[in-house]
Protein backbone atom coordinates (compact mmCIF):
# COMPACT_ATOMS: atom_id res chain seq x y z
CA UNK A 1 0.00 0.00 0.00
CA UNK A 2 1.47 3.56 -0.55
CA UNK A 3 2.81 5.70 1.66
CA UNK A 4 -0.17 8.79 1.00
CA UNK A 5 -2.72 6.04 2.02
CA UNK A 6 -1.58 4.56 5.19
CA UNK A 7 -0.77 7.91 6.28
CA UNK A 8 -4.40 8.59 5.49
CA UNK A 9 -5.15 5.46 7.43
CA UNK A 10 -4.22 7.10 10.81
CA UNK A 11 -5.69 9.18 13.66
CA UNK A 12 -3.82 10.14 16.38
CA UNK A 13 -5.46 12.25 19.10
CA UNK A 14 -5.17 12.70 22.65
CA UNK A 15 -7.78 12.80 25.09
CA UNK A 16 -7.84 15.84 27.88
CA UNK A 17 -9.99 16.33 31.19
CA UNK A 18 -9.98 17.78 34.63
CA UNK A 19 -9.37 14.98 36.83
CA UNK A 20 -12.44 12.27 37.39
CA UNK A 21 -14.47 12.99 34.23
CA UNK A 22 -14.05 9.94 33.29
CA UNK A 23 -10.77 10.27 30.34
CA UNK A 24 -9.19 7.35 31.42
CA UNK A 25 -12.53 5.16 31.40
CA UNK A 26 -13.07 5.86 28.66
CA UNK A 27 -10.09 5.39 26.78
CA UNK A 28 -10.64 1.58 27.82
CA UNK A 29 -14.08 1.41 25.96
CA UNK A 30 -12.36 2.86 22.60
CA UNK A 31 -9.30 0.18 23.00
CA UNK A 32 -12.64 -2.14 23.93
CA UNK A 33 -14.61 -1.07 20.56
CA UNK A 34 -11.74 -1.56 18.58
CA UNK A 35 -11.51 -5.52 19.67
CA UNK A 36 -7.82 -3.99 21.39
CA UNK A 37 -8.82 -5.34 24.81
CA UNK A 38 -11.26 -8.05 25.94
CA UNK A 39 -12.34 -6.53 29.19
CA UNK A 40 -12.50 -3.18 30.69
CA UNK A 41 -10.49 -2.22 34.02
CA UNK A 42 -13.27 -0.08 36.40
CA UNK A 43 -10.10 2.54 37.27
CA UNK A 44 -11.25 2.85 40.99
CA UNK A 45 -12.96 -0.30 41.75
CA UNK A 46 -10.46 -2.26 44.41
CA UNK A 47 -12.32 -5.67 43.58
CA UNK A 48 -10.90 -5.61 39.75
CA UNK A 49 -6.80 -6.14 40.41
CA UNK A 50 -6.48 -5.61 37.07
CA UNK A 51 -6.05 -1.52 36.41
CA UNK A 52 -7.16 0.54 33.93
CA UNK A 53 -5.03 -0.47 30.32
CA UNK A 54 -3.52 2.60 30.09
CA UNK A 55 -2.53 3.12 34.08
CA UNK A 56 1.14 1.93 33.93
CA UNK A 57 2.50 3.21 37.21
CA UNK A 58 1.60 1.42 40.47
CA UNK A 59 1.32 4.85 41.87
CA UNK A 60 -1.50 5.43 39.43
CA UNK A 61 -3.08 2.15 40.55
CA UNK A 62 -3.25 3.14 43.92
CA UNK A 63 -4.36 6.27 43.66
CA UNK A 64 -6.93 6.00 40.48
CA UNK A 65 -5.13 8.79 38.21
CA UNK A 66 -3.25 8.98 35.57
CA UNK A 67 -0.04 10.52 35.94
CA UNK A 68 2.22 9.71 32.97
CA UNK A 69 1.45 9.94 29.29
CA UNK A 70 -0.07 6.78 27.67
CA UNK A 71 0.19 5.61 24.03
CA UNK A 72 -2.11 3.14 22.70
CA UNK A 73 -3.49 2.21 19.58
CA UNK A 74 -5.92 -0.38 18.03
CA UNK A 75 -7.48 -0.45 14.39
CA UNK A 76 -10.96 0.23 13.79
CA UNK A 77 -12.99 0.35 10.42
CA UNK A 78 -9.25 -0.34 8.54
CA UNK A 79 -8.16 2.94 10.46
CA UNK A 80 -5.21 2.52 12.82
CA UNK A 81 -5.88 4.68 15.83
CA UNK A 82 -3.45 6.39 18.07
CA UNK A 83 -4.80 7.35 21.36
CA UNK A 84 -2.62 9.48 23.76
CA UNK A 85 -4.22 9.51 27.23
CA UNK A 86 -3.13 12.48 29.35
CA UNK A 87 -2.82 12.91 33.06
CA UNK A 88 -6.00 14.86 34.43
CA UNK A 89 -4.39 15.95 37.15
CA UNK A 90 -2.94 19.72 37.33
CA UNK A 91 0.08 18.62 39.34
CA UNK A 92 1.37 16.97 36.03
CA UNK A 93 -0.06 19.47 33.58
CA UNK A 94 3.52 20.07 31.55
CA UNK A 95 3.20 16.17 30.65
CA UNK A 96 -0.01 16.71 29.24
CA UNK A 97 1.35 20.37 27.64
CA UNK A 98 4.18 18.51 25.79
CA UNK A 99 1.79 15.38 24.53
CA UNK A 100 -0.42 18.05 22.57
CA UNK A 101 2.60 18.52 20.60
CA UNK A 102 1.94 14.87 19.53
CA UNK A 103 -1.46 14.96 18.20
CA UNK A 104 -3.55 15.73 15.62
CA UNK A 105 -6.68 16.25 16.99
CA UNK A 106 -8.27 15.77 20.52
CA UNK A 107 -11.27 15.14 22.83
CA UNK A 108 -12.38 16.91 25.43
CA UNK A 109 -14.04 14.96 28.10
CA UNK A 110 -16.78 16.89 30.15
CA UNK A 111 -18.17 15.41 33.86
CA UNK A 112 -22.10 16.19 33.29
CA UNK A 113 -22.78 17.13 37.06
CA UNK A 114 -19.37 19.64 37.47
CA UNK A 115 -19.21 20.91 33.89
CA UNK A 116 -16.53 22.68 32.52
CA UNK A 117 -13.81 22.28 35.22
CA UNK A 118 -10.45 24.59 36.10
CA UNK A 119 -8.04 22.03 34.55
CA UNK A 120 -10.25 21.44 30.92
CA UNK A 121 -10.03 25.34 30.62
CA UNK A 122 -6.26 25.40 30.75
CA UNK A 123 -6.00 22.70 28.71
CA UNK A 124 -8.53 23.30 26.22
CA UNK A 125 -7.16 26.95 26.13
CA UNK A 126 -3.33 25.33 24.77
CA UNK A 127 -5.64 23.13 22.09
CA UNK A 128 -7.06 26.55 20.95
CA UNK A 129 -3.78 28.49 20.71
CA UNK A 130 -2.88 25.51 18.32
CA UNK A 131 -5.83 25.36 16.57
CA UNK A 132 -6.33 21.81 17.42
CA UNK A 133 -9.74 19.56 16.37
CA UNK A 134 -11.16 19.21 19.23
CA UNK A 135 -14.58 17.00 19.96
CA UNK A 136 -16.47 17.24 22.98
CA UNK A 137 -17.63 14.24 24.60
CA UNK A 138 -20.09 15.05 27.93
CA UNK A 139 -19.56 12.30 29.91
CA UNK A 140 -21.97 10.13 32.96
CA UNK A 141 -25.30 11.02 31.48
CA UNK A 142 -26.59 7.80 33.82
CA UNK A 143 -26.10 10.23 36.65
CA UNK A 144 -28.12 12.93 37.47
CA UNK A 145 -26.43 16.41 35.75
CA UNK A 146 -27.08 19.89 34.55
CA UNK A 147 -29.21 20.09 31.63
CA UNK A 148 -28.20 19.58 27.99
CA UNK A 149 -28.53 22.96 27.22
CA UNK A 150 -27.23 24.57 29.96
CA UNK A 151 -23.59 22.50 29.32
CA UNK A 152 -23.93 23.58 25.84
CA UNK A 153 -24.18 27.35 26.91
CA UNK A 154 -21.14 26.82 29.55
CA UNK A 155 -19.32 24.93 27.36
CA UNK A 156 -19.40 28.10 24.55
CA UNK A 157 -18.89 30.77 27.21
CA UNK A 158 -16.27 29.11 29.56
CA UNK A 159 -14.21 27.43 26.64
CA UNK A 160 -14.37 29.74 23.96
CA UNK A 161 -15.65 27.21 22.05
CA UNK A 162 -18.41 27.04 19.02
CA UNK A 163 -20.33 24.05 19.73
CA UNK A 164 -22.41 22.35 17.32
CA UNK A 165 -23.98 19.28 19.00
CA UNK A 166 -24.11 15.38 16.82
CA UNK A 167 -26.11 13.88 19.45
CA UNK A 168 -28.76 14.73 21.88
CA UNK A 169 -30.25 12.96 24.92
CA UNK A 170 -33.05 11.50 25.97
CA UNK A 171 -33.56 12.14 29.32
CA UNK A 172 -30.91 12.48 32.09
CA UNK A 173 -29.84 10.95 35.40
CA UNK A 174 -32.49 8.12 36.83
CA UNK A 175 -35.07 8.85 34.10
CA UNK A 176 -32.06 8.47 31.28
CA UNK A 177 -33.45 6.36 28.09
CA UNK A 178 -30.92 6.92 25.74
CA UNK A 179 -29.65 9.02 22.99
CA UNK A 180 -30.43 9.99 19.38
CA UNK A 181 -27.74 10.35 17.31
CA UNK A 182 -28.12 13.38 14.83
CA UNK A 183 -24.88 12.73 12.88
CA UNK A 184 -26.77 9.46 11.82
CA UNK A 185 -29.57 9.55 12.23
CA UNK A 186 -30.89 7.04 14.73
CA UNK A 187 -31.62 5.99 18.57
CA UNK A 188 -29.70 4.23 20.79
CA UNK A 189 -31.53 3.20 23.37
CA UNK A 190 -29.98 2.83 27.22
CA UNK A 191 -31.26 -0.57 29.37
CA UNK A 192 -28.09 0.22 32.34
CA UNK A 193 -27.06 -3.50 32.05
CA UNK A 194 -24.73 -2.78 28.93
CA UNK A 195 -21.24 -2.37 30.58
CA UNK A 196 -20.12 -5.08 28.29
CA UNK A 197 -22.08 -5.00 25.37
CA UNK A 198 -24.13 -2.65 23.26
CA UNK A 199 -27.29 -2.11 22.25
CA UNK A 200 -28.67 -2.13 18.87
CA UNK A 201 -29.35 1.17 17.42
CA UNK A 202 -32.94 1.82 16.04
CA UNK A 203 -32.36 4.11 12.34
CA UNK A 204 -35.01 6.84 12.45
CA UNK A 205 -34.95 9.43 10.02
CA UNK A 206 -38.08 10.84 10.87
CA UNK A 207 -38.77 11.97 14.51
CA UNK A 208 -42.21 13.08 13.85
CA UNK A 209 -43.15 9.33 13.36
CA UNK A 210 -45.63 7.88 16.05
CA UNK A 211 -43.50 4.84 17.01
CA UNK A 212 -41.19 7.02 18.38
CA UNK A 213 -43.51 7.15 21.17
CA UNK A 214 -43.95 3.50 21.35
CA UNK A 215 -40.37 3.35 21.62
CA UNK A 216 -39.34 6.03 24.38
CA UNK A 217 -42.80 7.12 25.67
CA UNK A 218 -44.68 9.81 24.66
CA UNK A 219 -43.43 12.48 26.88
CA UNK A 220 -40.03 11.66 26.34
CA UNK A 221 -40.81 11.85 22.47
CA UNK A 222 -42.18 15.11 22.73
CA UNK A 223 -39.64 16.51 24.89
CA UNK A 224 -36.98 15.04 22.39
CA UNK A 225 -38.64 16.64 19.04
CA UNK A 226 -38.48 20.31 20.91
CA UNK A 227 -35.33 20.05 21.73
CA UNK A 228 -33.66 18.98 18.30
CA UNK A 229 -36.01 21.61 17.21
CA UNK A 230 -34.39 23.87 19.09
CA UNK A 231 -30.80 22.45 18.51
CA UNK A 232 -31.46 22.91 14.51
CA UNK A 233 -32.40 26.56 14.92
CA UNK A 234 -29.77 27.39 17.66
CA UNK A 235 -26.29 26.04 16.12
CA UNK A 236 -24.73 25.72 13.55
CA UNK A 237 -24.98 22.68 10.61
CA UNK A 238 -21.50 20.49 11.17
CA UNK A 239 -19.00 21.79 8.97
CA UNK A 240 -15.82 19.55 8.34
CA UNK A 241 -13.42 22.33 7.20
CA UNK A 242 -14.62 24.64 9.95
CA UNK A 243 -13.96 21.63 12.53
CA UNK A 244 -10.52 20.91 10.87
CA UNK A 245 -9.70 24.46 11.50
CA UNK A 246 -10.34 24.78 14.97
CA UNK A 247 -13.46 26.99 14.37
CA UNK A 248 -16.38 24.49 15.44
CA UNK A 249 -16.51 21.93 17.91
CA UNK A 250 -18.77 18.70 17.34
CA UNK A 251 -20.41 17.51 21.08
CA UNK A 252 -21.97 13.92 21.57
CA UNK A 253 -23.48 12.96 25.27
CA UNK A 254 -23.19 9.36 27.12
CA UNK A 255 -21.75 7.29 29.58
CA UNK A 256 -18.07 5.60 29.39
CA UNK A 257 -18.77 3.32 32.12
CA UNK A 258 -21.74 1.60 30.45
CA UNK A 259 -20.45 1.69 27.11
CA UNK A 260 -23.44 4.45 26.15
CA UNK A 261 -22.86 6.82 23.17
CA UNK A 262 -18.68 5.75 22.58
CA UNK A 263 -19.38 4.08 19.38
CA UNK A 264 -21.31 7.30 18.66
CA UNK A 265 -18.17 8.94 19.17
CA UNK A 266 -15.39 6.75 17.81
CA UNK A 267 -17.56 5.92 14.24
CA UNK A 268 -17.85 9.97 13.49
CA UNK A 269 -14.60 10.44 15.06
CA UNK A 270 -13.10 8.03 12.83
CA UNK A 271 -14.70 9.93 9.47
CA UNK A 272 -14.40 13.31 10.53
CA UNK A 273 -10.76 13.51 12.26
CA UNK A 274 -7.91 14.54 10.53
CA UNK A 275 -4.94 12.13 9.49
CA UNK A 276 -1.78 13.47 10.49
CA UNK A 277 -1.30 17.32 9.75
CA UNK A 278 2.07 19.05 8.62
CA UNK A 279 4.06 20.76 11.57
CA UNK A 280 6.17 23.42 11.67
CA UNK A 281 9.97 22.91 12.03
CA UNK A 282 12.28 25.84 12.54
CA UNK A 283 13.34 25.68 9.13
CA UNK A 284 10.12 24.94 6.97
CA UNK A 285 6.78 23.24 7.18
CA UNK A 286 7.26 19.86 7.16
CA UNK A 287 4.41 17.72 5.42
CA UNK A 288 3.37 13.71 6.83
CA UNK A 289 3.71 12.52 3.03
CA UNK A 290 7.51 13.74 2.23
CA UNK A 291 9.31 9.99 1.87
CA UNK A 292 11.90 11.08 3.81
CA UNK A 293 11.29 10.38 7.53
CA UNK A 294 11.60 13.02 10.43
CA UNK A 295 10.13 13.21 14.03
CA UNK A 296 10.45 14.52 17.49
CA UNK A 297 10.46 13.10 21.00
CA UNK A 298 7.84 14.51 23.24
CA UNK A 299 7.84 12.13 26.31
CA UNK A 300 10.71 9.73 27.81
CA UNK A 301 9.39 7.21 30.43
CA UNK A 302 11.56 5.15 32.39
CA UNK A 303 11.31 1.50 33.84
CA UNK A 304 7.92 1.02 31.79
CA UNK A 305 9.25 -2.71 32.50
CA UNK A 306 10.10 -2.75 36.56
CA UNK A 307 11.89 -6.00 35.60
CA UNK A 308 14.06 -4.62 32.94
CA UNK A 309 15.07 -1.28 33.27
CA UNK A 310 14.46 0.27 30.05
CA UNK A 311 13.93 3.74 29.12
CA UNK A 312 11.21 4.36 25.98
CA UNK A 313 11.61 7.47 24.44
CA UNK A 314 8.12 8.43 22.67
CA UNK A 315 8.57 9.70 18.85
CA UNK A 316 5.90 11.17 17.11
CA UNK A 317 6.91 10.59 13.17
CA UNK A 318 5.95 13.67 11.08
CA UNK A 319 6.91 12.37 7.89
CA UNK A 320 7.91 9.69 5.43
CA UNK A 321 8.41 5.85 7.63
CA UNK A 322 10.71 4.99 9.86
CA UNK A 323 12.41 1.41 9.40
CA UNK A 324 13.73 -1.06 11.65
CA UNK A 325 17.96 -1.23 11.68
CA UNK A 326 17.98 1.77 9.40
CA UNK A 327 20.27 4.86 10.74
CA UNK A 328 18.85 8.19 11.07
CA UNK A 329 20.32 11.55 12.06
CA UNK A 330 20.10 12.61 15.56
CA UNK A 331 20.56 16.21 15.08
CA UNK A 332 21.38 17.83 18.54
CA UNK A 333 24.37 15.00 18.55
CA UNK A 334 25.03 15.06 14.90
CA UNK A 335 25.30 11.39 14.90
CA UNK A 336 23.64 8.38 13.30
CA UNK A 337 21.96 6.14 15.52
CA UNK A 338 20.14 2.06 14.44
CA UNK A 339 17.38 1.15 16.64
CA UNK A 340 16.95 -2.66 15.93
CA UNK A 341 13.40 -3.02 18.40
CA UNK A 342 11.53 0.15 17.88
CA UNK A 343 8.38 -0.87 19.61
CA UNK A 344 4.32 -0.03 18.45
CA UNK A 345 1.90 -0.05 21.42
CA UNK A 346 -1.53 -2.28 20.61
CA UNK A 347 -3.53 -1.64 23.97
CA UNK A 348 -1.67 -3.27 26.76
CA UNK A 349 1.10 -4.59 24.78
CA UNK A 350 4.48 -3.46 23.21
CA UNK A 351 5.46 -4.76 19.28
CA UNK A 352 7.94 -4.57 17.73
CA UNK A 353 7.83 -3.48 14.10
CA UNK A 354 9.72 -3.17 11.26
CA UNK A 355 8.10 -0.05 9.44
CA UNK A 356 6.04 2.80 11.13
CA UNK A 357 4.26 5.48 9.31
CA UNK A 358 3.46 9.56 9.78
CA UNK A 359 1.33 10.22 12.64
CA UNK A 360 2.38 6.74 14.30
CA UNK A 361 3.77 6.89 17.75
CA UNK A 362 7.03 4.60 18.21
CA UNK A 363 9.07 3.63 21.20
CA UNK A 364 12.90 3.71 21.28
CA UNK A 365 14.59 2.16 23.30
CA UNK A 366 17.27 4.86 25.03
CA UNK A 367 20.62 4.35 27.11
CA UNK A 368 20.83 8.22 27.15
CA UNK A 369 21.01 9.55 24.17
CA UNK A 370 17.71 11.62 24.07
CA UNK A 371 15.84 14.59 26.07
CA UNK A 372 12.45 16.04 25.15
CA UNK A 373 12.31 17.96 21.81
CA UNK A 374 15.01 15.96 20.42
CA UNK A 375 14.63 15.76 16.13
CA UNK A 376 15.58 12.43 14.32
CA UNK A 377 15.56 12.84 10.80
CA UNK A 378 17.07 10.94 7.46
CA UNK A 379 20.28 13.70 7.40
CA UNK A 380 18.27 17.64 7.21
CA UNK A 381 18.49 19.62 9.91
CA UNK A 382 15.20 20.15 11.21
CA UNK A 383 14.50 21.48 14.71
CA UNK A 384 11.07 20.70 15.42
CA UNK A 385 9.39 23.63 17.71
CA UNK A 386 7.17 24.16 20.82
CA UNK A 387 7.94 21.38 23.46
CA UNK A 388 9.55 24.39 26.23
CA UNK A 389 10.04 24.14 29.60
CA UNK A 390 7.51 26.71 32.01
CA UNK A 391 8.45 27.79 35.22
CA UNK A 392 7.75 25.56 38.35
CA UNK A 393 5.84 26.76 41.21
CA UNK A 394 6.84 24.43 43.44
CA UNK A 395 10.48 24.41 44.97
CA UNK A 396 12.21 21.95 47.24
CA UNK A 397 15.72 20.99 48.54
CA UNK A 398 16.29 17.48 47.85
CA UNK A 399 18.40 15.14 50.01
CA UNK A 400 20.11 12.01 50.19
CA UNK A 401 18.35 9.81 53.00
CA UNK A 402 20.84 6.90 52.41
CA UNK A 403 24.33 7.91 51.88
CA UNK A 404 25.62 4.33 50.65
CA UNK A 405 23.00 4.99 47.71
CA UNK A 406 24.05 8.22 46.69
CA UNK A 407 25.29 6.72 43.25
CA UNK A 408 21.76 5.50 42.39
CA UNK A 409 20.22 8.67 43.80
CA UNK A 410 22.33 10.66 40.87
CA UNK A 411 21.25 8.38 38.22
CA UNK A 412 17.53 8.19 39.22
CA UNK A 413 17.17 12.15 39.81
CA UNK A 414 19.09 12.60 35.87
CA UNK A 415 16.71 10.11 34.48
CA UNK A 416 13.50 11.29 35.83
CA UNK A 417 14.42 15.14 34.85
CA UNK A 418 15.13 13.30 31.08
CA UNK A 419 11.51 12.23 31.40
CA UNK A 420 10.37 15.94 31.80
CA UNK A 421 8.92 14.57 35.40
CA UNK A 422 10.21 17.66 37.12
CA UNK A 423 13.21 20.16 36.68
CA UNK A 424 16.23 20.06 38.50
CA UNK A 425 18.59 23.48 39.30
CA UNK A 426 22.23 23.41 40.96
CA UNK A 427 22.67 26.57 43.16
CA UNK A 428 26.29 27.90 41.96
CA UNK A 429 27.09 29.24 45.27
CA UNK A 430 26.88 25.50 47.15
CA UNK A 431 25.78 23.10 44.93
CA UNK A 432 22.89 21.94 46.10
CA UNK A 433 20.53 20.45 43.96
CA UNK A 434 16.77 21.99 43.72
CA UNK A 435 13.75 20.32 42.19
CA UNK A 436 11.08 22.57 40.50
CA UNK A 437 7.87 21.09 39.72
CA UNK A 438 4.40 22.58 38.40
CA UNK A 439 2.61 20.27 41.19
CA UNK A 440 3.14 19.20 44.76
CA UNK A 441 1.95 15.61 44.32
CA UNK A 442 4.82 15.40 41.65
CA UNK A 443 7.99 15.12 44.65
CA UNK A 444 5.22 12.18 46.01
CA UNK A 445 5.99 10.63 42.45
CA UNK A 446 9.45 11.49 42.86
CA UNK A 447 9.84 10.19 46.05
CA UNK A 448 8.25 6.75 45.36
CA UNK A 449 9.96 6.09 42.17
CA UNK A 450 13.59 6.95 43.25
CA UNK A 451 13.00 4.35 46.14
CA UNK A 452 11.43 1.08 44.10
CA UNK A 453 12.96 2.07 40.60
CA UNK A 454 16.18 3.36 41.60
CA UNK A 455 16.35 1.94 44.91
CA UNK A 456 17.26 5.69 46.52
CA UNK A 457 15.97 7.15 49.80
CA UNK A 458 15.31 10.92 49.36
CA UNK A 459 14.24 13.73 51.91
CA UNK A 460 12.83 17.33 51.14
CA UNK A 461 13.49 20.89 52.35
CA UNK A 462 11.72 24.07 51.59
CA UNK A 463 13.22 26.25 49.35
CA UNK A 464 11.72 29.76 49.22
CA UNK A 465 11.77 30.65 45.54
CA UNK A 466 8.42 31.71 43.72
CA UNK A 467 9.43 31.39 40.14
CA UNK A 468 12.37 30.60 37.60
CA UNK A 469 13.44 33.18 35.64
CA UNK A 470 15.68 32.01 32.81
CA UNK A 471 18.66 34.77 32.13
CA UNK A 472 18.70 35.92 28.82
CA UNK A 473 22.21 38.22 28.92
CA UNK A 474 22.61 38.43 24.85
CA UNK A 475 22.01 42.45 24.87
CA UNK A 476 23.22 42.82 28.74
CA UNK A 477 25.24 45.61 29.26
CA UNK A 478 28.42 43.94 31.14
CA UNK A 479 28.32 46.13 33.97
CA UNK A 480 25.06 45.61 34.63
CA UNK A 481 25.58 41.97 34.37
CA UNK A 482 28.57 41.98 36.21
CA UNK A 483 26.35 43.71 39.20
CA UNK A 484 23.26 41.42 38.97
CA UNK A 485 25.63 38.41 38.99
CA UNK A 486 27.07 39.53 42.43
CA UNK A 487 24.46 40.80 44.14
CA UNK A 488 22.03 38.04 43.17
CA UNK A 489 24.66 35.32 43.37
CA UNK A 490 22.96 33.14 46.79
CA UNK A 491 19.58 32.86 44.63
CA UNK A 492 21.45 32.02 41.01
CA UNK A 493 21.66 28.32 39.45
CA UNK A 494 22.09 26.49 36.31
CA UNK A 495 19.61 24.29 34.61
CA UNK A 496 19.46 20.93 33.21
CA UNK A 497 21.16 22.17 30.36
CA UNK A 498 23.71 24.55 32.15
CA UNK A 499 21.66 27.53 31.76
CA UNK A 500 21.63 30.38 33.98
CA UNK A 501 18.57 31.05 35.68
CA UNK A 502 17.29 33.38 38.71
CA UNK A 503 15.03 31.67 41.28
CA UNK A 504 13.29 34.58 42.36
CA UNK A 505 11.15 34.81 45.61
CA UNK A 506 8.19 36.91 44.87
CA UNK A 507 6.52 38.99 42.74
CA UNK A 508 7.93 41.65 43.78
CA UNK A 509 11.40 40.83 43.40
CA UNK A 510 10.78 40.16 39.76
CA UNK A 511 9.73 43.24 39.23
CA UNK A 512 12.32 45.58 41.22
CA UNK A 513 15.45 43.15 39.60
CA UNK A 514 13.84 43.99 35.99
CA UNK A 515 13.82 47.63 36.94
CA UNK A 516 17.26 47.49 38.64
CA UNK A 517 18.95 45.69 35.55
CA UNK A 518 16.84 46.53 32.32
CA UNK A 519 19.31 45.17 29.99
CA UNK A 520 19.35 41.43 31.59
CA UNK A 521 16.17 39.87 30.47
CA UNK A 522 14.21 37.60 32.27
CA UNK A 523 12.50 34.79 30.83
CA UNK A 524 9.67 32.73 32.20
CA UNK A 525 9.78 30.14 30.03
CA UNK A 526 13.04 28.10 28.96
CA UNK A 527 13.14 28.74 25.04
CA UNK A 528 13.11 31.70 24.03
CA UNK A 529 13.25 33.32 20.52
Amino acid sequence: MSLVNEIHKRRTFGIISHPDAGKTTLTEKLLLFGGAIQEAGAVKSNKIKKGATSDFMEIERQRGISVATSVLAFIYKDKKINILDTPGHKDFAEDTFRTLTAVDSVIVVIDVAKGVEEQTEKLVRVCRMRNIPMIVFINKLDREGKDAFDLLDEVEQKLGLKVTPLSFPIGMGFDFKGIYNIWEKNINLFTGQNKQTVEDTIAFDDIQNLELDNIIGESHAEELRDNLELVYEVYPKFDQQAYMDGDLQPVFFGSALNNFGVRELLDCFTEIAPSPLPKHAEERLVKPEEPKFSGFVFKIHANMDPKHRDRLAFIKIVSGTFERNKPYLHIRHNKKLKFSSPNAFFAEKKEIVDISYAGDIIGLHDTGNFKIGDTLTEGEQLHFKGIPSFSPEHFRYINNADPMKSKQLSKGILQLMDEGVAQMFVLEFNGRKIIGTVGALQYEVIQYRLEHEYGAKCSYENFPAHKVCWIDDREADPVELKEFLRVKNKFLAKDKEERLVFLADSEFTIQMTQQKYPSVKLQFVSEFE
